[in-house]
Formats: C-alpha cells, structure tokens, sequence
C-alpha cells in the first residue's frame, strides 16, 4: 500500500526500476529500425511510414492503461477488493473487444490508409506485409498494457520494469532470426520484424496473465451488461483523454519537422539527431510520471491529502534539480553528442543548439509530464489535456511559425524551451491548488470491512 511510510522513499522506489522498463519501451523500435536498416533503404522507408499509424494505437494504449491505472489505484486506497477485481477483469475485456476493433479496421484500411500518408506503389506491398502482421497481432499490444496498468496500480512497479526488459530481451533475439533467416529459420524480412515484435509482446501477455491470477485481481464471476458497462466508463472517463494528451506530441512533432524541411535536410537530421538524445535523456521524467499516478490514486481513495501535497512537492524539487543537471551536461557535450550521429558541419550546428537551447527546461517538461499523470491519477483528466493544449497547441506551434520565420531553427528551439517553463509553471500551480482545495473538505473516512454474518 502507498497510504504507508515515507513519501519520498515510495516514490523513489517506484520510479527507480520503471527507468529500465522505460528503456526496454524505447529499444523495441530502436533494435527494430537498426536491423530492417541492413536491409536496405526501401524496408527501412516502408517501416519509417507504418511509425505514424502505430504511435496512434500506442497512444490508445497508453491511455487505457493511465485510465485503468488511474481508477483501479482509488478503488485500492478505499480498500473495497471486490471492486478492484471487477473493474480489472472488465477493463481487459474492453481492451480485446477495442482490439479486435481495430484489427478489423486496420487490415480493410491499409492501402487507402498508406496511399493517403504518401506511401507509392512500390513500397505499399512492403507496409502491407509489415501492417498486415502487427494488425493481427495488435490484442498482444493493447491487453497486456491494460494488465500491466492493473498491476501498477497495485503498487508493484518491478513487475513491469522485468516484464518489459523480457520483452525487449526477446525480441533483440528474434528479429535476426526471423528478419535473415538465421538459424534455421524462415528469412521473412520486413515481415520478420513485425513477428518478432508480436511474439515478444505475446510474452508479456502470458506473463501479465499469470501475475493478475497470483494477485488475485480476476473475476470469473458473471455480471449484467450494465455493471459491465459502468466499469467501463470509468475508464474511459480517464483514458479517452489521456490517450488523446498523448497524440498531440507525435502530431505537433510532425509540423516542426515540416517547418525544419523548409531550411534543409540537414536541419531535419540535426534536429532528429538531437531529438533521439533527447528522449534517452528524459527517461527519469518518463518513468516518474508512469508511476505518480497510482500513488496519488491510492492516497486520494484513502483520503490522505497530505500526502499527495508533500509527493507534488518532492516530484517538482526533483524534476527541477534534475532538468539543471541535464541542461549543463547536454550543453557542455552537444557537439560531441551530435557528432556521433553525424559529422556534417549543418547537422552538428543545428543539432547543438537544440541542445544548448531546449535543455534548460527539461525541468519544466518532467514537471508537465508529472503533472498530467498526477490529474489523471486523481480522476481529474481534462487539466491535463487543457495543460498539454495550452503548452503544445496553443503556445507553441504559433511561436514555432514566428520564430522560424525570423530566425530559422533557433526561434523554434527557444519557442520549445520558453513554453515548456510556461506550461511547467502552470500546470504545478493548478495541480497544487486542486489538491489543497480538496484537502480542506477532510480526509475521507476509511472504508470499514465487511463482517461474516
């Protein structure tokens, strides 16, 4: 339970092994782009197209396990189990019927789909072969996120640390095997790297189910469609928005890359370079705002509010502290960081100063991302998706266009930077203000058991 102990001692022990569950994450599409890389630039073309398609579903995902996580961490800190059971076993269900959903969806619309992104005759047999696998194998991606999301809220963060780092283990072994045919086995190619993704993922469906079986966190019992249905809602109550807060960063992304273009490639490559340092970088604030959630769920159904104060405070001194550390490590080192990406004179100038520029508030953006987990942890989703609006729609893409117009990638790094703090800013106040608003009604009376009759 995280009603319990020291504040800071359960946030540090919850984040620090998400990190490297964070890092498998991130070295699935790495390991994946690397080997489809050997085999030529039209497979590495055709899969860099299916990335837009994918990060939606990813971002579907994501958003049900912060709803699920969300949800389940409040009933877990009233103390009602029965509850806890029934809305973990329903959520699943929804995730495999969504599933099934877009499977259908994605195989009928792949080549409309494909032609309309700008996907040409020649590389469409190839994103069908890729698609066509991770369509019918998408149930492995959604329903283990949501088991995992279940799992968290629990408490249990190593769980889903080890389960990934199996993941990405797996499929660093298969993606030889299957992409050149190694071994023995049957060279697929670009089809090879769909499979190794799904198989490995299989893993952590397997494994997820095993853990919600020893956790005790199924029903097999039977409901009426009614009960079935307000579970949920209470889901997707949470999960509807965080899935949406989690598109717009892809998006907004692919309108910089837009204005980049229009200075050169080589502004794009810089920018990509320092882009890929950047989310390494990050992954303290990643794996903090997967984990806030569930202990700001579980105080709230306790009614402990004072604790959710004292870890909102703890969690900014953090990010703070540590966004200054990675402004003066990543300034001091960016022309040597991007140099290992590439050593064209216009690559490093622009990939070094996104380094030198955006860093100095890397602060700030851990404390949005922190912030936007902490709303969706309390019930609260739509101050999220209001703060990343603000920061990404409203703030920074019109001073991206200005500060491009007058002073090429430099103006669109400093708009990043100054909207970040802004966003930052913002979003701890409004955060720190809802919670002390809700703590001044009292902390809720703690649910008492049942008793045998």
């Amino acid at each position: 339970r995280l009603t319990e102990g020291p504040v800071r001692a359960h946030l540090i022990a919850l984040t620090v092994p998400m990190i490297w569950g964070v890092l498998a994450i991130m070295s699935f599409n790495l390991v994946d782009t690397w080997f489809v890389a050997q085999l030529g630039a039209d497979r590495l073309a055709a899969m860099s197209f299916t990335f837009p398609v994918v990060m939606v579903l990813v971002s579907l995902g994501i958003g049900l396990m912060a709803g699920t996580s969300s949800v389940l961490a409040r009933v877990i800190g009233e103390g009602d189990h029965s509850r806890v059971r029934r809305l973990t076993t329903d959520a699943l269900v929804l995730a495999f019927g969504l599933s099934a959903l877009f499977t259908v969806l994605g195989l009928l619309t792949i080549d409309p789909l494909f032609r309309r992104l700008g996907v040409t005759e020649a590389l469409l047999p190839l994103v069908r072969e890729y698609m066509t696998i991770w369509y019918a194998g998408f149930f492995c991606f959604l329903v283990p996120m949501v088991g995992l999301g279940a799992i968290r809220a629990t408490g249990d963060a190593k769980f889903q640390s080890r389960t990934m780092m199996a993941a990405a283990l797996v499929n660093l072994v298969l993606d030889p095997l299957l992409i050149f045919g190694l071994l023995g086995f049957p060279r697929l190619e670009l089809a090879g790297a769909a499979l190794a993704t799904v198989l490995s993922r299989g893993l952590t469906l397997l494994v997820g189910y095993w853990a919600l079986r020893r956790m005790d966190l199924l029903s097999f019992e039977w409901v009426r469609l009614r009960t079935r249905l307000d579970s949920w809602r209470s889901v997707l109550h949470v999960g509807l928005p965080a899935a949406g807060t989690n598109m717009i960063i892809p998006l907004s992304s692919a309108v910089v890359v837009a204005l980049l273009a229009e200075l050169g490639p080589s502004a794009v490559a810089g920018f990509g370079a320092a882009t890929r340092v950047e989310a390494v970088s990050l992954v303290v604030f990643f794996a903090m705002s997967a984990i806030i959630g569930p202990f700001m769920g579980q105080n709230l159904g306790a009614g402990r509010h004072d604790r959710i104060l004292e870890a909102i405070r703890e969690c900014a001194r953090f990010c703070l502290a540590l966004g200054v550390v990675l402004a003066l490590g990543l300034g001091l080192g960016s022309h040597a960081l991007i140099r290992l990406f590439s050593e064209e004179p216009r690559v490093v100038e622009v990939g070094s100063a996104y380094l030198l520029i955006v860093p100095l508030s890397y602060g700030a953006a851990g404390l949005v991302m922190v912030v936007n987990a902490g709303f969706n942890g309390l019930g609260r989703p739509l101050p999220a998706v209001l703060v990343s609006s603000l920061r990404v729609l409203i703030l920074y893409l019109p001073a991206a266009f200005v500060g491009a117009h007058f002073f090429g990638a430099p103006g669109i790094f400093v708009a990043a930077s100054a909207c970040n703090l802004l966003a930052g800013g913002l979003g701890y106040l409004w955060l720190r203000h809802r919670c002390r608003v809700a703590s001044q009604f009292g902390p809720e009376p703690r649910p008492v058991p049942d008793t045998p009759s």
